[in-house]
């Protein structure tokens, strides 16, 4: 199993980067917030990894911590949480934000995250609990509420649609940030995410 990947990375498209080690280069799949963890590309970067052969395919996830991807492979034990589904919730919601979901059997919140149905929400939530002791869930953000550029909107909805949001969800969710100061895609992804979490 590959469990880390140390390199320099050659492309960042969220929520795909490819990193260079020695010449081979690797397709590493991450979520949102281990993607703004990550340098420019050009830099070099240490990502933990977790490898997953599949009959039509091999995939490698990244992270850009431990306890990320600690929460992944809890993730995908879950019944009916695939890794691509397991990587759609990380980047829909902080750690702290889901363990609060959580042990709040907040199944409303669950729900709206990419592919999740309430079936499979409520099965997070049974399943989960016991699992996230390590996980402090009583930091949360706060709605922050823009006006943005449309190659940025673009890209930032792009982002979205690949992790698994419908398009007209993934532009309801941008439509809906308001902060003149977002100057960036990843500016903006981060805050519609935190909106569409935010109590």
């Amino acid at each position: 199993m590959i469990g880390q990947i140390k390199g320099v990375i050659v492309s960042k498209l969220a929520p795909d980067v490819l990193v260079d080690v020695q010449g081979v280069g690797y397709e590493i799949l991450v979520s949102l917030g281990t993607f703004f963890d990550l340098p420019e590309v050009g830099e070099s970067c240490t990502i933990h990894t977790h490898f997953v052969v599949r009959d039509d395919a091999q995939l490698l996830f990244g992270f850009s911590s431990l306890q990320e991807r600690a929460l992944f492979r809890s993730l995908i034990k879950v019944n009916g949480v695939g890794p691509k589904m397991a990587l759609g919730i990380l980047s829909g919601m902080s750690a702290s934000d889901f363990a609060h979901a959580v042990q709040t059997n907040d199944v409303a919140t669950l729900v709206k995250l990419p592919g999740v149905g309430k079936k499979t929400a409520e099965r997070l939530v049974i399943e989960m609990r016991d699992r996230l002791d390590d996980i402090d869930s009583s930091s949360s953000e706060s709605r922050t509420n823009v006006e943005k550029q449309p190659d940025i909107q673009q890209e930032a909805e792009s982002a979205l649609i690949a992790l698994g949001y419908k398009p007209q969800d993934a532009a309801k969710m941008i439509s809906r940030v308001e902060d003149n100061e977002i100057i960036t895609s990843e500016q903006l992804i981060r805050r519609a995410l935190k909106s569409m979490v935010a109590k």
